[in-house]
């Protein structure tokens, strides 16, 4: 019998954007049933990938074949109609509708009279759940109140109501903790099992051999390798592909500052806690220290940094910056004392997107560029331009939107602005989400240069390796409540596991 053809073969696809191009002749093959990762770093051209896939941009060249037939992806309901779902790492759950409408969102069951029959949707939503491992998840629930690694089952319940053959996720585990990502991936090999194909991008190369099958890398919108063996391909061999060098050392070395153990903290946070959500905590940054919090998602490490930022009214307790509290629930009394928040979800919360580098940089401090109430704006873009060449932003051009930048030049836009207000205390949450390898040792080296430059950070990940490699101490959460305070070498991720996991208070 002749081998049954790949499900997907693109060959030779070419995209280009003004400016741009995109895409210079990408190859991928899947097959059924296969978990197949896609690797690349920002810029690499996975996202216009994605969208040719989906329907949503048209290839300039090449070719598209499914099942060993030419096809047209003309637009997304094309795409659909093939059975090729995409769940994006900006999930586009309608928060405001329940579970079972966000699943039938677009084919919603009707009755014979065609009306929509909302029992219809709850009882095959609860099927489409329960087939994916996840009944516990109420059809009838709003999307906005369900967790992230909940809302990622029901995207991957309403790919799976259109007969999906073919999944692409984008990013899926960035918001997960170590227990759903495990889930996930179960979810994952259940479907595969039943001959589902899954195009799995992610920069996290620890889980590539977890539940990857085969891996293809781009590089500058070109193939560079494709269908590797997952299981026996190294990460040194990825890397390298990734970026065309090798990255030997991630993190950059601890540097002992001198007096920075013995140095008064610049921050003490004392009996801090909202009911809830985390505390009683307390704890200490020092100048030119990098103190990071490490734990499950829910475990309060983001709410700790709002509280202390200002952004979130705590119920007991109190945030001291040189030894002079602060007045609570004030960002402006935070901004004023040295305190800058990098957040977690930057684009939502950080940044400026429609605006330029110029403006999300200097959007502090516009009063030091003001005379008799006009901007002066050549001194507001030298200004911006010096604060992003310290932190060697790319491109060089404070006039380009600040959308059109990497996951990792964003961040670098957002820390910019804060070294322009000269803030002495940085928070920085999730900093390297959404950033692939080559700009996480530089974003890694950037934030190691701030702290020994007399920064006292304050680090949040969801990555374990990332709070061990880049912090001087950390402190271990579970439930919102300190379990465990040590210098990060006498750490490594099994023991933070077992803490956060079954850990209880230390002295």
């Amino acid at each position: 019998m002749a081998p049954e053809p790949p499900l997907l073969t693109m060959s030779g696809i070419t995209k280009a954007f003004p400016g741009v191009r995109a895409l210079d002749g990408v190859d991928l093959e899947v097959r059924a049933g296969d978990v197949h990762c896609v690797l690349g770093q920002n810029g690499a051209g996975k996202s216009t990938l994605i969208k040719i896939l989906a329907g949503v941009h048209q290839p300039d060249e090449g070719r598209i074949t499914w099942r060993g037939e030419k096809v047209s992806l003309g637009s997304p309901i094309a795409a659909m109609r093939l059975g090729i779902a995409t769940i994006y790492q900006e999930l586009d759950l309608v928060e405001g509708l329940s579970v079972a409408e966000n699943i039938f969102l677009g084919h919603e069951p009707t009755t014979a009279r065609l009306f929509v029959s909302t029992r219809a949707a709850r009882t095959g939503a609860s099927e489409l759940l329960e087939r994916l491992g996840h009944g516990e998840i109420d059809p009838a629930r709003q999307a906005g109140d369900l967790s992230a690694a909940q809302q990622q089952i029901v995207s991957m319940a309403r790919a799976l109501s259109h007969e999906v053959r073919l999944i692409v996720m984008d990013e899926p585990s960035a918001a997960l903790d170590p227990e759903e990502v495990d889930n996930l991936f179960r979810t994952v090999r259940d479907l595969t099992a039943e001959g589902v194909a899954v195009i799995y991008i992610s920069h996290r190369l620890e889980e590539i051999r977890r539940i990857g099958d085969r891996v293809t890398v781009l590089k500058d919108g070109r193939t560079v390798a494709g269908g590797l063996p997952a299981k026996s391909t190294s990460a040194d061999m990825v890397v390298t592909l990734m970026t065309g060098r090798t990255v030997q050392h991630v993190f950059p070395p601890r540097t002992h500052r001198a007096g920075a153990s013995t140095a008064e903290p610049v921050l003490r946070v004392e009996g801090l806690a909202r009911q809830g959500e985390f505390g009683p905590v307390d704890l200490e940054v020092r100048p030119g220290e990098i103190v990071g919090l490490a734990g499950l998602v829910g475990s309060g490490r983001s709410e700790i940094l709002e509280t202390v930022y200002g952004a979130r009214r705590p119920t007991a307790g109190r945030v001291v910056v040189d030894g002079v509290p602060l007045r609570p629930a004030s960002v402006r009394a935070a901004v004023r004392a040295g305190i800058g928040l990098a957040p977690e979800e930057r684009k939502a919360q950080g940044l400026l997107m429609m605006e330029s580098v110029t403006r999300n940089v200097t959007v502090s401090t516009l009063s030091q560029f003001s005379r008799g109430g006009w901007l002066d704006r050549r001194r507001e873009r030298d200004a911006a331009q010096r604060a992003t060449r310290a932190l060697s932003l790319r491109p060089d051009n404070p006039d380009v939107p600040v959308r059109n930048l990497s996951g990792g030049n964003q961040q670098k836009a957002v820390l910019a602005r804060w070294l322009l207000r000269n803030c002495r205390i940085l928070l920085l949450d999730e900093p390297t989400r959404g950033v692939d390898v080559g700009a996480r040792a530089e974003l890694y080296a950037v934030i190691r240069q701030l702290a020994d430059d007399g920064l006292a950070v304050l680090l949040v990940s969801s990555e374990v390796p990332e709070v061990l490699g880049l912090a001087d101490r950390v402190l271990v959460l579970r439930e919102g409540t300190v379990v465990h305070t040590c210098d990060a070498r006498e750490l490594d991720e099994h023991r933070v596991l077992d803490l956060v996991m079954e850990g209880s208070p230390t002295a």
